[in-house]
């Protein structure tokens, strides 16, 4: 029996295929037709919601136009207050580590801290001169070549600026060869630096000197041991202007 023939040449069986084809093409433009209208619906319906809560901020005396602003004016905030904190954790994490470097002294017997913002060494000043003296002892000569090997072995502190502070306690100084407690302390400091960059080998460039009395005590002045512990000599790291933050949450 030979099969039948349609409309155009097709057969019945593919005659049929065609038609299934056609149903669902017919179907699928139906449910996509049915999804565009939803979108259209909920858009409109989206539209006339923010018609609404705009006609309710106008009626609040919102202004659109300056709201949006402020939003973007405080994304531009945060992203910048973003970019400083990484700077500043950067910041924190180099003096962490030159704080962890400083540490080596403790060795030997100095004492490394944080103190009015400043990263500083403190070297006992009776070790390193005897009562009303700038020439050093012998002893602290030879603590300060120590100093010295330390931070000049060092790649990043060996590049650091620092300046050599002299301290004293608060009994007048009369008289005498450095005249008073101002001439004494800026005497010392410069005993110090000298031994520093001389025999050290550290770069003088690097370095500097300066003299501050009585006037930045660390302890009280009315006790024998209140006064030693303020004739000190310390050697202050000096930031740079991109390193200016507040470094007391480093001495916690």
């Amino acid at each position: 029996m030979l099969p039948l023939v349609v409309a155009c040449g097709y057969s019945q069986e593919e005659w049929d295929q065609k038609v299934r084809e056609n149903e669902g093409l017919r179907s699928e433009l139906a449910s996509e037709r049915q999804a565009r209208k939803k979108c259209e619906s909920d858009h409109a319906a989206a539209n006339q919601q923010i018609d609404e809560l705009k006609k309710q901020l106008t009626e609040r005396g919102v202004n659109i136009d300056s709201l949006s602003a402020d939003l973007a004016q405080q994304k531009k905030a945060l992203e910048e207050y973003a970019r400083r904190a990484e700077q500043l954790d950067q910041i924190r994490k180099r003096f962490e580590l030159l704080q962890t470097k400083l540490k080596k002294l403790t060795q030997l017997g100095l004492k490394v801290e944080v103190r009015n913002n400043r990263m500083l060494i403190q070297l006992p000043g009776d070790i390193l001169f005897d009562s009303g003296k700038d020439k050093l002892r012998d002893e602290g000569e030879k603590i300060l070549l120590q100093v010295a090997e330390v931070i000049r072995t060092d790649a990043d502190l060996n590049k650091r600026r620092f300046q050599v502070a002299g301290h004293t306690d608060a009994k007048p100084l009369v008289g005498g060869q450095f005249k008073d407690n101002w001439g004494l302390s800026a005497m010392r400091a410069r005993s110090v630096l000298l031994q520093l960059t001389g025999k050290g080998g550290l770069n003088p460039a690097l370095w500097s000197a300066a003299g501050y009395a009585d006037t930045d005590p660390v302890a009280s002045n009315d006790t024998d041991d209140g006064r030693q512990k303020n004739r000190r000599v310390e050697l202050v790291v000096q930031p740079d202007v991109s390193e200016m933050l507040n470094l007391q949450t480093l001495a916690k």
